[in-house]
């Protein structure tokens, strides 16, 4: 039955917001120095015709969302702009009234036939790949989901009970998750604060003898700086995938500068996530590196709490790259690749063991997943895309809405700290970083929650 709390949409609009990087960030080969926001702002009415309006914003990274041998960059990044505009357009015609899971839901259905024109218009050699398509059509999925919660005046994630809900998990995952809904998969009040894992980009400075040029903007500049200004006990470090050496000699020297670090300031616990960006060729790479690691630094190995997709993101393509051995000694969590529940159950049949949940794949999507990857017993993550300003707080968001989820990535402070500025005079506990956490009981407002 249709319920009263549902919303139409009355208006939609795209707008797009240059970033510039105060200094570059490369992972999986490729170097980024520059973003575009997209952002979306919905008006929406109930079947009582009360009215309130909500907001979404993200990056559109077409250097991680559409790496291409094929499409450049730059290209690839106006093209998820003109997609991001037609779902838009889309959605100011919706004529009928539901759920903001549901709308959504609704309007993934248009994607592969507007991909698929985009690819037609622009004379591209391949079409966006779902990843782009969801990045891209993330800020109208998170405007849904504020304005709703706005509309009720609640939090949009105390809007997910059978309450609000059309329909039960089962609708979008499978017969196992019958008579289950999303609130009891998430919080109803935000953790107080989280840990927030910095990033060691491949580019970054450890060391004063590694700077080639000073930013010279007065923040830190190197890691044992930031471990020291922001109080640190999480690091997230970039690796190359395809160089060995230079992998392991990446990892025993963040953590000889982190061990002087945190010495020095009386820290005995701290953390490390691996990425490589899907760039091993097998999971015989990801085991000769641990195995070193563990030889060179047996600290450092035990330090490390989970690694994020080695190998290719076309699962289906490589069904060779299994993880069983490698997730039984870390957690492999699934990230590239993690674009819907099929997906999802192929990687752990591929021996994957846990989940990166990012906001930039849609707000609906991420909270689905995240009840399947409870009830599953995964790992569970949330992975930051350079998110400034309100992206980074809407992911701050889901991350202190779900269980399990330990800590929060956020390296937007520093790689474009400008767009945060904003932000950061309303919400200095998101941004203000001093003892290595950030103070997510702020976000606990209506909407999104801030």
């Amino acid at each position: 039955m249709p319920k009263a709390t549902d919303i139409t949409i009355l208006e939609a609009r795209c707008t797009f917001e240059p970033i510039q990087f105060r200094c570059p960030i490369k992972f999986g080969g490729r170097v980024m120095d520059k973003a575009t926001l997209i952002n979306v702002e919905v008006r929406v009415e109930t079947r009582n015709k009360k009215q309130e309006t909500g907001f979404g914003s993200m990056p559109a990274a077409a250097v991680w969302a559409w790496p291409s041998a094929q499409v450049p960059v730059d290209k690839g990044e106006e093209v998820m702009k003109q997609f991001a505009s037609e779902v838009v357009e889309l959605a100011a015609d919706y004529p009928d009234y539901a759920h903001p899971l549901d709308i959504t839901e609704q309007f993934k259905g248009e994607f592969e036939h507007l991909a698929k024109l985009q690819a037609q218009k622009q004379n591209l050699p391949e079409a966006m790949p779902y990843l782009a398509q969801l990045v891209a059509a993330s800020p109208l999925d998170a405007a849904l989901h504020d304005a709703y919660g706005r509309v009720h005046a609640k939090n949009s994630f105390n809007t997910l009970s059978q309450t609000y809900m059309n329909h039960d998990l089962s609708n979008y995952l499978d017969k196992s998750f019958k008579g289950e809904y999303l609130d009891k998969y998430t919080l109803r009040d935000p953790k107080p604060k989280m840990p927030l894992y910095h990033l060691v980009g491949a580019l970054d400075p450890l060391t004063p003898a590694d700077i080639e040029k000073k930013v010279g903007d007065g923040l830190p500049e190197t890691l044992g700086e930031w471990i020291k200004y922001n109080g640190l006990t999480h690091l997230k470090i970039k690796l190359a995938g395809d160089d060995l050496a230079w992998d392991v000699n990446r990892v025993l020297s963040v953590e000889k500068v982190a061990v002087e670090a945190q010495t020095a300031r009386g820290c005995r616990e701290w953390f490390y996530s691996l990425d490589f960006n899907e760039k091993c060729a097998n999971v015989d790479y990801v085991l000769d590196f641990l195995k070193k690691v563990q030889e060179g630094a047996p600290q450092a190995y035990d330090r490390v709490q989970y690694i994020e997709q080695p190998t290719h993101r076309d699962l289906k393509a490589h069904p060779e790259n299994k993880m069983h051995e490698a997730a039984k000694l870390k957690p492999v969590v699934i990230d590239e690749s993690l674009v819907d529940y099929d997906s999802l159950l192929m990687a752990r049949d591929l021996g994957y063991s846990g989940i990166a949940l990012k906001a930039c794949k849609g707000q609906s999507d991420s909270l689905i997943l995240a009840a399947a990857g409870q009830k599953f017993g995964m790992f569970m993550c949330v992975q930051d895309l350079t998110c400034p300003g309100f992206s980074f707080l809407h992911s701050a968001s889901l991350a202190a809405r779900i269980p399990g989820i330990a800590a929060i990535e956020g390296n937007g402070r520093q790689y474009c700290p400008s767009a945060n500025r904003r932000w950061k005079v309303q919400y200095p506990s998101m941004f203000e970083i001093k003892d290595g956490t950030v103070g997510t009981s702020v976000l606990d407002g209506v909407g999104l929650g801030f």
